[in-house]
């Protein structure tokens, strides 16, 4: 029995991919965490970061939670203040899926919406302006909170080693905040030297190889800059997928796997094929499928 909704988040289960795997003559596993109680990943950085704001005083009854997102951490935050008590304002583009601005109402959070993805650093300049004005505003930092990767350290990680054992050749990961695939690294290079760290980002907005911020659909991917909690020198390979792609895999996914999930979902497992292909047969990869597909129906 669980004391509220947010004890049901984590351990989630690691699934093979029996006909994808079937295709590289390598074993590839996608951690579920569509399972989580909002459908995505972010819930467990949602948690783990108010709960330790919390415990330093920093959040408190009669606080407000202020973010910015590019979608699905807006959706977490918003059950998490819920189960709570606290107030939540959410600071989103525009450009993000439909559902995920009802999704976020609905738990009673304010959703204030920005004009442009690539404005989300400026949003994030006025959220602290915001902050200094009024001492009841707590704002998380995605982007820039240890928190965020700890959370994956602490849960996700481990998880992966007891489903999964720690003889994993490759984990891939696409980078939004960087959080995941930063705490999964962390803690699987402490077990096994010689696994493969991969980064995942949109073709049309490769910051990560260099390139210019671009628009792009694979939503919760690739904010327009590398994050301050991401540290590329801790990854050995980028991997680049188109949004058509990525919306072309997620609906595979759906027919091939039975697997209703959202896009980034689509990109994690492109980017998982190639680098099966790049290592050769009998490798173990781990990947997650980060969001339910629900969520962008008004997208497919």
């Amino acid at each position: 029995m669980c004391a509220n909704l947010i004890d049901t988040i984590g351990n989630t289960p690691l699934l093979h991919l029996k006909r994808l795997s079937a295709e590289t003559d390598c074993a590839i596993y996608a951690k579920a965490e569509f399972m989580n109680p909002t459908g995505s990943i972010k819930d467990r950085i949602a948690r783990h970061i108010v709960e330790q704001a919390e415990a330093r005083g920093d959040l408190r009854k009669g606080s407000t939670i202020l973010e910015v997102t590019s979608g699905n951490t807006g959706i977490s935050f918003a059950m998490v203040g819920a189960e709570k008590g606290y107030r939540v304002v959410i600071m989103m583009p525009k450009s993000v899926s439909t559902e995920r601005r009802k999704i976020i109402q609905s738990y009673g959070a304010e959703l204030e919406l920005l004009d442009d993805l690539l404005r989300i650093q400026q949003a994030m300049r006025a959220s602290e302006e915001r902050a200094q004005q009024d001492p009841t505003i707590f704002l998380p930092r995605q982007f820039s909170n240890p928190d965020n990767p700890d959370a994956h350290r602490r849960t996700t990680a481990r998880e992966i080693v007891e489903q999964a054992g720690v003889e994993i050749d490759a984990f891939v990961m696409g980078v939004g905040t960087g959080g995941t695939l930063m705490g999964v690294a962390s803690f699987l290079r402490e077990v096994n030297p010689s696994v493969k760290i991969v980064a995942v980002e949109p073709a049309e907005s490769a910051v990560m190889s260099g390139e210019a911020p671009g628009h792009h659909g694979i939503q919760g991917f690739a904010d327009g800059f590398i994050p301050d909690i991401f540290n590329l020198k801790r990854i050995d390979k980028v991997v680049k997928v188109s949004t058509a792609d990525a919306i072309a895999m997620a609906k595979r996914l759906a027919r091939d796997e039975a697997l209703f999930v959202g896009i980034s979902s689509g990109a994690n497992i492109l980017a998982s094929l190639q680098v099966a292909r790049d290592l050769g047969c009998g490798k173990k990869i781990v990947t997650t499928l980060p969001d339910r597909g629900e969520r962008y129906i008004s997208i497919f």
